[in-house]
């Protein structure tokens, strides 16, 4: 397990309240996930991407929200995937 994905639930706690809320998949998910954002009960991801890449300098890859935990894959400067 990278320290990245050991760090990532830790990010998502910074807002007010429940961010780590479980929404439906699909487009509904991504309009509840903004709605969410508006409410302050999520991050905004741009956010949480600006923190991940100023703690894990890289390319960044990917990002995915599943079960409600946004998951970012960074590609570090020796080419490892974190």
């Amino acid at each position: 397990m990278s320290a990245l994905s050991l760090i990532l639930p830790l990010l998502l706690t910074l807002a007010p309240q429940d961010p780590m809320r479980v929404l439906d998949g699909g487009s509904h998910q991504q309009d509840s996930v903004r709605q969410a954002v508006r409410q302050g009960r999520f991050v905004p991801l741009e956010q949480v991407v600006a923190d991940a890449l100023r703690r894990y300098p890289g390319k960044l890859i990917e990002v995915e929200l599943d079960d409600g935990k946004y998951e970012i894959e960074i590609l570090g400067p020796e080419g490892v995937v974190m």
